[in-house]
Order: structure tokens, then C-alpha cells, then sequence
């Protein structure tokens, strides 16, 4: 607030002329004026003006300032605001795009299908909304102030790359717990970390990095459940490994740049293709079809070194062909000692739109050349426990190199690891051909053929190796026989997957209902070679000391359907027979035999209500049952006769959703139960590895709480809470007891009743909180809360990783000049409390000398630490 004086009053006229980008108005006490935006108003009529007129004088004063008040009228703007959503459905569109014909002004729609238009003249104005596969909506309007529109879009006759992922999706209206992430929200956070790292503050989901920066080996976890038991597919095929189940980000690198959505699903979900859902699933669409020619250049530069730079472009629709591309390079010294990445990857499509026919291939896939930093950091070295970090080069049977290497690394950025190459080198190519063809109004059929190719090696120095471990004969150096050498190492993979993927999607007054189905073959080869020994005289150049090869094969088949039972109910019914097939022989590391064959048949009913309370909020339920394979290493690591058992997730979930105006409210209760879980007990085989037991009975039990609300134009808040127990009900710990003198070898059994599931925490909750002060800008608080962990399912309280919050600050510039599309820079400041955390780690425990030895490894994350973003898009 500013005082108003009289003085600069223009005698001749009786206006007193401001300067054009501010105006003072006039409030009712005081003479107090506030500054207003221009675009307002231009003039104010001063007290001045108004002193020693005569009635003439007066007249023609009112006169004229009636005029300037229509004048001034025809300039004010307004705002248009509303939401967009599917006619027959009812689902709000995310991504829409709202444009002010006259003005060639646009806006999109966010997660709830909600848009603005700033700044509109008042008068007669044509809005035109558009989104792909819908056809296209116009609306003429009369503004003469602010105005709430709703759009309600019919489905395009013209076939568009969403009928891809249909099948493995969820529905507004299925009874199950999901989360939409539309291009918009992935483009804010993609900086170049990791998918996971993108996803962070989605519902019931924890992140972790090796390196301790998002870049490199990184893992997600859904309420708990490793990334083994969650389902990822990317447009309907699935990107699991077969063998172990679970997905390695890293060989995918920047696939967040050509992601057009993503939804997650919690618990069992609806049918998909691959692995059971045994926390979640994940499933990806990538670029769908642009209809104008673009180009993006991306560059980021942060913290530890890193760098990604990224050039898209799109030829647009031409003679209903469109050609889309990418290429990345991403690289990081990382937060930990020597953790470097240095990533390469690449996208390529290209598509026939007809009028009923969409024929796509798509190439994606890249190199990945990652310094191993899976060990973690020993709890003695994080609290710089001199005597502590004795005993755990001792526990570990480090050498001296290797102990002074414990000794004098920084606390929390240690890395058991010294050898220059100690990297992993993978490489990995998919092939995908999507075909879909709408037969008639009401039946839409799909087929998909895809090949993944992956090929590379972990490569790693090992000290005082056996000759005999790898089957080769002692050295003899004159009359001294060498049984032991430092050597170095390669473990290859070489594998090959692909099959088909189908679907017919059936949509007619009250059904909605989808057949589809996959077929899918693995053949990968595991390998490793000796490539140098310090003592090589009986070492055959790149020698071949094991070899073992796995088959699997795997067909499953769907049927979901939504049946509108009444008005307002709608039952939800998804069958699914799914056959698992997989074999593998040969001989694994340390002489370990490989040898089984095993066969599933897994049957997975999910059935479900969705009741309508109003036009903006449901409630539902379902009952789903899941069942999954398991990993590789169960089998290779299994004694003998000791094969695990498949595991069965009984899964009910209800919930209330409510989208009202600027609110949004989401609230969801279930109760996972499982038989079979396999978990680690610190059983070990006959070769010292650890397996996996199967326990009989274990649950996951919580709410979740999500959300979104719009305040203003300038505040908009989305948060998530879940929280949950996740418990076994009965569970063996294992321990051996080596002896005093370390001559025993004895299994020590201890029991635990309703146990913690481990890295499963009871509450995590999210937040992002925006503010927008102006056009184009925005900064974004992103808050995430984990709490603690246990490392093992003990419940022991020196067996845990401490709960932690972090806060990190987003800000971003959006300039639209006339000569490019869009002009962005973002910063990104992470943890900006420079919280000292970790967000994994591992611990093992044995009795030897007369006490109980135990270790406990965590993955520390990095502290206070920036990413610097600049994109430009033509």
C-alpha cells in the first residue's frame, strides 16, 4: 500500500496520466491506492480533478469519464476456466489442449482434467479443444467475465496409439487403486535421473540408488514390495527380466524423455502381461503420435558431475505417416567413491495413421557402462567406529589394500571397490510392431510382435582365488606349486526375448469388455571367463570356467470386462490363466549345478463393484488373487531336493474417489495376504549362498490417502499418505555358530511371532506444493517422508534403516517466444536440509569366537545437491 497525493494533477483536462504499467484505484479509506497490472486499467480519475467544477464543467466531466469507464470496460480481461473429460466414460482427459482461437493462446489439462485461460478480452471468443483419439470440440462464447466451462469429448473414429496400452489399464471406473502420470508432470522432473527417481512422490512408493544420486542402478518398491514382484510394462510388453523378475532402469536410460503417461496400479491390479503384480505395476506408453513437425534440444548439468543431453524431433503427420526420434547421453562421478555412470540411449518410431488401420514400430534401447558400487557402506565406517571397522575387515576377510581402503574413505561415500574396471557393461535393444485395426464402431483388435535383445558383462578383480574353484590345474614355478592368484573376471549374459501380444476390445451400450493375451520366449545364456591372472601359466586365455543356459516360456490369457448392473453400479470381472514353462542346466559360479525344470499353472480371478454416489465420487471394491513364480536365483541357489514353492497373494481393496471442482480425493484400504512369501531367513546353501524360504502365512494391511487441490491460481497442492503394517505371522531366523575356535558349523534356530516384513516402513507420505507468482513461472516444494525399515524381518532395532525427510525445491522459467515452441529452465535443488540418509542396505550375522558377529551395509544418499536443466522445444 502506497499514500495518494494530489500533486501532478493535469489543470487542462482533469486526468492525471500514470505510467503505463501501474495504476493507482481508489479504496475507501484514507486515499490509499494499490499498484494493479496495466492490462486493467490505464487511467484513474484523481480527487483534484473534481474540486472548483461548476455544474457545466461538471457535466461534461461526467460525460467524459462515463466514456473512458466503456472504454476502459472493453479492456478488461477475464478468465476462462473448466474441465475436459470423455462423453461415454465420464474420465477427465490429462493433457487436453484448451486454445483461444482470436488470441492463439492455449492451455492443457492437469491430472484431474482442470484448465485456465488467463487474460481474456472481454467479447465474442471461439475455444477449440483437442486430444488425441477424441474428436475435436468448439465451443463459441460470450465473455464479460470470469467463466467456468465443461467440454465433453466423443471418441475419434480415427484409431490413435492409446488402444496399445488399453488392455493392461485401468479405467475411472475400475475398482482397484492407480495413479495417472500425463507427460506434463514427467517432463517437470526429468532431469535425467532414473525413472524411479521421476516417480518418487506417487502413493506407496520408495526409491533408493546404489551411486546415491539417482543415476545408475536405482530401485522402486511399492508398499513394500521389491521390484520382483512389480509388473513393468512399456506399451502393453513386458520389461521384467524373465529369469530374476526384476527391471534394471539403467538399461533403459532417459526413457522419461519419450514417455507420453504412465499409470501406476497398487496390489494385484487388473490383468497384464508377464510376472505377477505382486506389490504393483507399472505400465509405460511411449510417444504417441504428434501432428505438427518439433524439435527439442535438452541439456542438464548438476552436482557430482552430471550431465545429460538429449535432441528429440518429429517429422508431424504427413500423408498419415509420422516419424518420431531420440538420442541421449547421460554421465555422473556419482555420490559415491568411483560410481560412475556413463549412459547412451535412443528412441525411433515410426507409424501409419489410417482411418481404421495404425500400423507402429518402435526402436528404443541404449549402453550402459556403470561402476559397481552394490557393496554399500559397512555401519562401522558411517559412524567412523575405529575398532568396529577391525571387525568388519576381519568379517569380510579383506586384505590389507582393502582394509586401508575401509580406513581411509570418507564415511559416507566408501566403495568396496578399487579395481579401475570394476564397471558393468550391458547393452540392450527392443524391437516392438504394434498393429491395430477397428473392425466396427464397437470392436477394436490389436497384435504386437516384439524382440529384446541384451548382451554384456559385470566385470570385477578378485584376490587369492583358488585355481581349483575354477577347475584349473595348480601353477608350478620351479619346485613351488601355486594354488592361489589375484585374477580377473567377466560374468556375461547373452539373452534373447521375444513373442507376441493381443487384444480385442469390445465397447456397446452396457459393456466394456476386453480378450487379450501374450506369448513370450526367453533364451539366455550365463557365462563366466577369466580374462587375466596375476599367476597365468595354467590359465588358457580368455578361459570359460562356467556355463549354464535357461529357457522359459510363457502364455497367458485375459478377460475383463466392465457391466453397467444398474444405474448406477458397475461390476467388474477379470480371468486370467496364465502357464509358466522354464528349465535351465549347465554348471553356475563356484561349481554350483544348475539343473531343473518346473511348470506352472496359475489361474487369476479378480472380480469387483463400482457404485456411483454422484456425478463426481464412487465408491468401490474388489477381491483379486494373484500368483507368481519363483526368481532364477531360488532354483540355482536351492539345495538339493529343497525346491521353493510359488507364492499366492489373496488382495482386497476398497476405496472412495471424489473430483470436485479444484478437488481431488482419493482413499483406499486394503489387505494384502500372502502364502508362500519367499523371504530370507539367513538360511545358507552348501556354498555359503543365501536363500530364499518360503513362509506360510504374511500380510501388507493399510490406507492410502491421495489428493490434489487447487487453492487459487497461484497454489496447488498434491500429497499422499500411506499407512500400514506388513507383518509375518510366524518366522524363522537362522543364524550358525561357528565355534570358538571357528571349527563348528552349527544352524541356530530363533522364532519370532508376527514379525515386520523387511523395507517395508508403516508410513510414507509425499508432497508437492506449487506456486506460480507469474506467467511462466513456478516453484514446487517436493517433500518425501520414509519411515523406518527393518534390514531383515526380525524386528530387531539394530537392524534398521532410520526413518528420513526430505525436502527438495523445483523451480522453473516457461518463455514462449514467437520464434520457438517453448523455452524452459529449471533448477532442481535436491534435499535441500541436507539430510544425511540412506534408503537401503542389507545386514548378515553369524556366532564365531565366542560372540555374535553382525554387519549391517547401507546405500547413503546424497545431501544438498542441484540439477541445472535447459530445454528448448521448436
Amino acid at each position: 500500500m502506497e499514500k495518494f497525493h494530489d500533486k501532478g494533477c493535469l489543470k487542462n483536462n482533469g486526468l492525471r496520466l500514470y505510467p503505463q504499467n501501474l495504476m493507482p484505484v481508489m479504496r475507501p479509506k484514507g486515499g490509499n491506492f494499490d499498484l494493479e497490472d496495466r492490462s486493467k486499467l490505464t487511467h484513474h480519475i484523481p480527487l483534484c480533478a473534481l474540486q472548483g467544477l461548476n455544474k457545466s464543467k461538471m457535466l461534461k466531466f461526467m460525460m467524459a469519464a462515463i466514456c473512458c469507464t466503456v472504454g476502459l470496460a472493453a479492456q478488461a480481461q477475464f478468465t476462462i476456466s473448466g474441465t475436459v473429460h470423455d462423453a461415454k466414460k465420464n474420465e477427465a482427459l490429462i493433457g487436453a489442449a484448451i486454445q483461444l482461437q482470436d488470441q492463439s493462446r492455449a492451455a492443457l489439462t492437469d491430472e484431474q482434467g482442470r484448465f485456465e485461460l488467463k487474460n481474456v478480452k472481454a467479447g465474442k471468443h471461439v475455444l477449440t479443444v483437442r486430444f488425441l483419439g477424441y474428436a475435436e470440440g468448439k465451443k463459441e462464447v460470450e465473455v464479460s467475465g470470469d467463466l467456468q466451462l465443461d467440454f465433453s469429448l466423443d471418441e475419434s473414429s480415427q484409431l490413435t496409439d492409446e488402444v496399445v496400452v488399453l488392455a493392461t489399464r485401468a479405467s475411472d471406473n475400475s475398482p482397484t487403486a492407480f495413479s495417472n502420470i500425463s507427460k506434463t508432470v514427467i517432463q517437470k522432473q526429468n532431469f535425467g535421473q532414473d525413472m524411479p527417481f521421476v516417480l518418487n512422490w506417487t502413493p506407496s512408493l520408495v526409491t533408493t540408488s546404489d551411486a546415491g544420486a539417482g543415476i545408475g542402478y536405482t530401485g522402486v518398491r511399492i508398499r513394500g514390495s521389491d521390484a520382483t514382484r512389480i509388473n513393468v510394462t512399456i506399451n502393453g510388453i513386458v520389461l521384467n527380466d524373465a529369469e530374476e523378475q526384476g527391471v534394471y532402469w539403467v538399461d533403459v536410460p532417459d526413457i522419461a524423455t519419450s514417455t507420453q503417461n504412465i499409470q501406476i496400479q497398487r496390489g494385484v491390479g487388473t490383468s497384464t502381461n508377464g510376472s505377477g503384480a505382486f506389490g504393483g505395476s507399472i505400465n509405460l506408453q511411449t510417444n504417441t503420435r504428434k501432428d505438427q513437425p518439433y524439435a527439442d534440444v535438452i541439456n542438464s548439468f548438476g552436482s557430482f558431475g552430471t550431465h545429460r543431453h538429449t535432441v528429440g524431433f518429429g517429422t508431424g503427420l504427413k500423408n498419415k505417416f509420422a516419424f518420431d526420434g531420440r538420442m541421449s547421453l547421460i554421465g555422473s562421478d556419482g555420490y559415491v567413491d568411483r560410481a560412475t555412470s556413463n549412459l547412451k540411449s535412443y528412441y525411433l518410431s515410426g507409424g501409419y495413421y489410417g482411418d481404421k488401420t495404425m500400423v507402429k514400430a518402435i526402436v528404443f534401447g541404449g549402453q550402459e557402462i556403470t561402476y559397481q558400487s552394490w557393496w554399500g557402506v559397512p555401519q562401522s565406517r558411517l559412524n567412523n567406529d575405529t575398532s568396529a571397522m577391525r571387525v568388519t575387515a576381519n568379517a569380510e576377510g579383506w586384505n590389507k589394500q582393502q582394509t586401508q581402503n575401509l580406513f581411509n574413505s570418507n564415511s559416507r561415500t566408501f566403495n568396496a571397490y578399487t579395481y579401475p574396471n570394476q564397471v558393468d557393461n550391458y547393452a540392450q535393444d527392443h524391437y516392438q510392431l504394434h498393429i491395430s485395426h477397428r473392425a466396427n464402431e464397437n470392436l477394436t483388435l490389436n497384435a504386437a510382435l516384439h524382440y529384446t535383445y541384451g548382451r554384456g558383462y559385470y566385470e570385477e578383480y578378485q584376490y587369492n582365488q583358488s585355481f581349483a574353484t575354477y577347475g584349473v590345474p595348480n601353477a608350478v614355478i620351479g619346485t613351488d606349486t601355486v594354488k592361489n592368484s589375484d585374477l580377473v573376471r567377466r560374468l556375461w549374459l547373452n539373452n534373447h526375448f521375444y513373442g507376441m501380444t493381443w487384444s480385442m476390445n469390445y465397447e456397446k451400450e452396457k459393456w466394456s469388455s476386453i480378450v487379450g493375451g501374450a506369448f513370450n520366449r526367453y533364451d539366455g545364456d550365463h557365462y563366466g571367463e577369466i580374462t587375466w591372472a596375476q599367476i597365468a601359466t595354467t590359465v588358457p586365455p580368455s578361459y570359460r570356467y562356467y556355463f549354464n543356459n535357461g529357457k522359459k516360456q510363457d502364455f497367458n490369457i485375459f478377460w475383463k470386462t466392465n457391466y453397467q448392473l444398474a444405474e448406477n453400479l458397475i461390476g467388474f470381472i477379470d480371468l486370467q490363466y496364465r502357464r509358466v514353462d522354464y528349465k535351465a542346466a549347465g554348471m553356475e559360479d563356484a561349481g554350483v549345478v544348475v539343473d531343473f525344470n518346473v511348470n506352472y499353472n496359475f489361474f487369476n480371478p479378480k472380480f469387483g463393484l463400482t457404485y456411483t454416489l454422484a456425478h463426481d465420487q464412487q465408491l468401490y471394491a474388489s477381491y483379486s488373487i494373484g500368483n507368481r513364480e519363483p526368481v532364477r536365483s531360488d532354483f540355482v541357489q536351492a539345495n538339493a531336493g529343497q525346491q521353493p514353492l510359488h507364492e499366492t497373494l489373496h488382495d482386497v481393496e476398497a476405496g472412495w474417489r471424489m473430483r470436485k471442482n479444484n478437488v481431488a480425493l482419493n482413499i483406499n484400504g486394503y489387505f494384502m495376504g500372502y502364502k508362500n512369501q519367499l523371504v530370507l531367513t539367513g538360511k545358507l546353501n552348501d556354498v555359503g549362498a543365501a536363500i530364499r524360504t518360503n513362509v506360510a502365512d504374511s500380510y501388507r494391511a493399510g490406507i492410502e490417502f491421495d489428493g490434489g487441490i487447487r487453492f487459487n491460481q497461484y497454489f496447488t497442492w498434491n500429497a499422499n499418505l500411506t499407512l500400514s503394517q506388513n507383518k509375518i505371522k510366524n518366522f524363522t531366523e537362522v543364524l550358525y555358530d561357528y565355534g570358538v575356535n571357528y571349527d563348528q558349523n552349527n544352524e541356530v534356530d530363533k522364532q519370532h511371532k508376527n514379525s515386520d516384513i523387511s523395507f517395508s516402513p508403516d508410513i510414507i507420505g509425499g508432497s508437492i506444493f506449487l506456486y506460480h507468482p507469474m506467467k511462466g513461472v513456478e516453484l514446487g516444494l517436493l517433500t518425501k517422508y520414509v519411515g523406518l525399515q527393518y534390514l531383515d524381518n526380525t524386528s530387531n532395532s539394530g537392524r534398521v534403516i532410520n526413518s528420513y525427510f526430505i525436502n527438495d525445491l523445483r523451480l522453473s522459467y516457461s518463455w514462449k517466444p514467437q520464434w520457438m515452441r517453448e523455452f524452459t529452465v529449471s533448477l532442481l535443488l535436491n534435499n535441500i536440509g541436507n539430510v544425511m540418509y540412506s534408503s537401503n542396505g542389507y545386514t548378515y550375522g553369524y556366532y564365531g569366537g565366542g560372540s555374535e558377529i553382525r554387519q549391517n551395509y547401507y546405500y547413503p544418499q546424497a545431501g544438498r545437491n542441484y540439477l541445472l536443466m535447459v530445454a528448448m522445444r521448436f
